[in-house]
């Protein structure tokens, strides 16, 4: 195990281990037996390492709650994830408390004021370590929504025993090809642990690396400050950190040393060409992207080279990945032929959706599964996802995108986040239209952003009309379209 930063927190790996062990025994007095799963409604921290830890020793799944959500939202996951415990920072655990089962052992980091939170330090201190048998290590149960509903638990089916060497190989060579990850690395991690990737880089980084570095949120010059000071050769980003990241001042970029830089790793959204050129251009060629779902494990994977001379690809097949586009009819699509595009990664178990058997049925094909991208592949394989099916736009005839008119959004220094959906038009049967979050005291006009938008895409990738709001969010913290769209469609003969 690593030396584990955090702020002024400091625990070097003895302490990593005996916390995990510490806190798998006392899933075991909670009766939290192998297969079982807990709850971490927690923010960035050093809990979060302890979680990680004795979910491995014990068997146990963790299910990272986003603590940005409401009461209602946590209730939601804890009841259907079936957690026997909330692991949980102490006020967020006091807001939902009163919603969740009787009976339901509440661990709160922090001081609580309801006596049925116990205090996790002093809970934690009075636990034995694990003593019982080796079992086959769990991680996180993440939940996703897909294209449509709500969130459903994604649960891995477990490693044998006699296998689990074998296994855990080929795990982590995709994730060293994808995220960077390896022995005796030194890893910063600025992404919020609630999410997929950075919870997939933190349970690998606690296996591998020399120096773990986790930051409580993300902060583009802070980022920079703790690369030179702890050398960081691994670094974990997503896109729209790397539109903060090129929002600095010049003078300030320059003040940091970022030569320890030797893998940038990237996943979750697409990240606009552009942008990424001009990452390519400060960081060097250490900046990776690959395409990935909390499903099946990372499928592809670009370097700085590929991405330089493959502008938007999501590059190729990473490890024993498999990927097949089809055709609405269900007929293989050819080469540059955009269809749904369907995949496999053997390095990882199978999954299923926690209660939804069907669901997980409704999305396979072939020995390969679908979430509802669109994509094509090239005549040397490369990936190149255009969009979610169910966000494409259909106006006169012609197929949007919509993921490239947000890239240009985000760009703007004034955007905070966006969404760009199709609504109900008289003449072309949709067009685009724009909800934008504006970036803390930015004072922007829609006849501005269409302005900026038109700088840079072509005529019909701009939305005529720019909505000023925040954006609704399903249960996983993901833009929810499909709840922007139903303000539009609602009364309509065909709804998208």
């Amino acid at each position: 195990m690593p030396v584990l930063y955090f702020n002024d927190v400091i625990r070097d790996a003895g302490t990593l281990a005996a916390r995990a062990a510490l806190l798998a025994g006392g899933f075991r007095r909670l009766g939290l037996e192998e297969g079982a799963v807990v709850g971490a409604l927690l923010r960035n921290g050093p809990a979060y390492a302890d979680v990680i830890g004795a979910c491995r020793i014990a068997g146990v799944y963790y299910v990272p709650i986003n603590w940005h959500f409401t009461p209602e939202e946590v209730k939601f996951l804890v009841t259907d994830s079936g957690a026997g415990a909330l692991i949980g920072e102490a006020d967020l655990l006091e807001a939902v408390a009163p919603l969740l089962p009787a009976g339901l052992p509440l661990l709160g980091v922090g001081a609580a004021q309801n006596p049925a939170i116990l205090d996790y330090e002093s809970w934690l201190e009075a636990q034995a370590p694990y003593a019982g048998p080796a079992v086959s290590p769990r991680a996180h149960m993440a939940y996703t929504s897909g294209t449509t509903g709500r969130p459903k638990g994604v649960i891995r089916e477990a490693i044998p025993l006699d296998g689990l060497a074998e296994r855990m190989a080929k795990i982590q060579s995709v994730i060293e090809a994808t995220f960077g990850t390896k022995p005796g690395c030194r890893v910063l991690i600025p992404a919020p642990l609630y999410h997929s990737a950075p919870t997939l880089v933190m349970q690998n980084a606690l296996q591998n690396a020399e120096t773990v570095v986790l930051m409580e949120r993300f902060d583009p010059e802070a980022v920079l400050r703790l690369v030179e000071t702890h050398r960081i050769d691994t670094l974990y980003l997503v896109p729209i950190m790397y539109v903060r990241l090129l929002r600095l001042p010049e003078e300030v970029r320059a003040r940091y040393d970022l030569s320890s830089l030797r893998f940038v790793g990237s996943t979750g959204a697409p990240c606009a060409p552009d942008v990424k050129a001009q990452m390519i251009a400060w960081f060097g060629p250490v900046i990776h992207e690959t395409y990935a779902s909390s499903e099946t494990g990372m499928i592809t994977v670009i370097n700085s080279h590929e991405a330089l001379t493959r502008p938007g690809s999501a590059g190729r097949p990473v490890g024993e990945a498999r990927i097949a586009i089809y055709r609405e009819d269900g007929a293989p699509c050819g080469p540059n032929e955009i269809g749904l595009i369907h995949f496999h990664q053997p390095a990882w178990p199978d999954f299923s959706y926690r209660g939804n058997a069907e669901a997980r049925r409704a999305i396979e094909r072939d020995g390969l599964v679908t979430l509802g991208d669109i994509g094509y592949l090239d005549d040397e394989g490369y990936l190149y996802v255009c969009d979610r099916a169910s966000d494409m736009v259909i106006s006169g005839g012609v197929n949007i995108y919509p993921a490239e008119t947000e890239n240009r959004l985000l760009m703007s220094p004034d955007v905070a986040d966006c969404a760009v959906i199709g609504v109900p038009d008289p003449e072309y049967g949709e067009r685009l239209h724009a909800v934008v979050e504006p970036a803390k005291g930015a004072e922007i006009s829609e006849p501005a952003l269409i302005a900026w938008m038109k700088a840079g895409l072509a005529a019909y990738k701009v939305p005529r009309t720019v909505e000023l709001a925040p954006l609704p969010r399903d249960d996983n913290g993901k833009i929810a379209k499909r709840r922007l769209r139903e303000r539009y469609w609602e009364g309509q003969q065909r709804r998208v």
